[in-house]
Formats: C-alpha cells, structure tokens, sequence
C-alpha cells in the first residue's frame, strides 16, 4: 500500500477500512458473535480509533499471530473458551481488508456452510486463464469456467474447521478453504460479489469508495 499504516487502518470514506468489514457483519441475519484478530503490537492503535469515531459495535479482540494461519488458530482457540457450544455452531473467517461485503452474502454463506459443512465465497472468473508450468517455460489455457476467484468470508461447522487447523502451517494454505480441504473436507462455493474487493493496492481504496457510495 506504500504506507505505514495497516491496509485495514486505513480511511475508507472517513472509517477504518475494518470498521466497514465489522459493520457487514453487525447487519446480516445470522447476528454472529464477532472476534477481531489482531497483533498485540496493534490494539493500542485499534483502541485509539475506535474511540476517535466511535465506534461502539460489540466485538472481542483477540492477539494476531505472525501469519494468517496463526492468526485464525489464536481466533478458534478464543472461540472454543468463549462458546461452550462451539462444536455445534457454525464460524466465518473474514478479511479485515474487504470493507464491500453484502451481508446477504454473509448470510448465504453461513447458510450453505450449516447446511454442507463448508461454504466459501468465490467469484467466477470473467478472464482468459493460462497456467505455467512448474519451471514457467510453458504455460497453457485453462477454461475460465473452471476457474474461481476465491472471497472471504468463509465459513465452516466448528469441529470441522478445528479439526483442520489441528495442524503445523503450511505455505501451500492460501485461506481458510485450501485448510480444510487439506484435512480431506469438500469445500461449497458460494457465488461472490464483484463489490467483494480486497484492498491491496492504493487505487483499490479509490475504487472501494465509488462502489460504497454505489451501495449506500
């Protein structure tokens, strides 16, 4: 992003990109339980903002590890201590960075994840796809039609995601679905939302701005 500030710090129409991720949540249907994962070297700062706008939507905080798979393992882990029912409801793993996300679509997510085990938002590929090989010499077409673009949120029954992140890291585990699909569990995609941007570059919070204003 070329910035000292974290991506999900930053202002997306005048509130923390997170703010509006948290929010998504707060106003679907499936009135979830939200636990916010983020590094001990950070909360001071989440603090500081939240009172800055106040921002007063109930949620946990809970210490961030050094990567994503850790981050989600100390999440469980608090959901486990937290809910004595763990093992019968169903959890999501977000993206703080994806501010744009319908709660409709959250719902549908947790709907298909209660009703198949694992649901994950992805996006059908509208691209001409080409794959290299291993040593990138060569590369062929791939039909675009088998190919997604996966989203968060990503939801999944609690001991089936538990399960699956009883387990060391892996550099081949790219989100929450590539885990659980490691531990042998089939994995329903849920048709995403082209609005479901993640902010990666600084253009995209240009970007987000129009489709939020689009939203409203």
């Amino acid at each position: 992003m070329g910035s000292d500030t974290p991506k999900q710090f930053l202002l997306l129409d005048g509130l923390p990109v997170m703010m509006h991720a948290i929010r998504a949540f707060c106003r679907c249907n499936s009135s979830p339980q939200l636990i916010v994962v983020i590094h001990p070297t950070m909360q001071n700062d989440w603090q500081t903002l939240c009172e800055k706008h106040s921002f007063s939507t109930e949620h946990t905080v809970v210490n961030g590890g050094n990567s994503r798979f850790e981050s989600v393992k100390n999440g469980l882990k608090a959901i486990q201590s937290l809910d004595a029912d763990w093992a019968n409801s169903v959890i999501a793993v977000h993206d703080a960075a994806r501010p744009l996300v319908p709660p409709a679509l959250i719902d549908e997510t947790y709907k298909q994840a209660k009703r198949n085990g694992a649901a994950a938002l992805a996006l059908r590929s509208t691209d001409s796809v080409r794959i290299k090989s291993g040593n990138g010499l060569k590369n062929n077409a791939c039909p675009r039609s088998h190919v997604y673009l996966m989203q968060t949120p990503q939801a999944f029954h609690g001991t089936m995601l538990i399960d699956a992140y009883d387990r060391d890291d892996d550099t081949s585990f790219t989100d929450d679905a590539s885990v659980v699909e490691k531990k042998g569990y089939p994995i329903t995609l849920v048709d995403g939302d082209t609005r479901n941007i993640k902010i990666t570059f600084p253009e995209d919070l240009s970007i987000a701005k129009i489709l939020l204003q689009k939203m409203l």
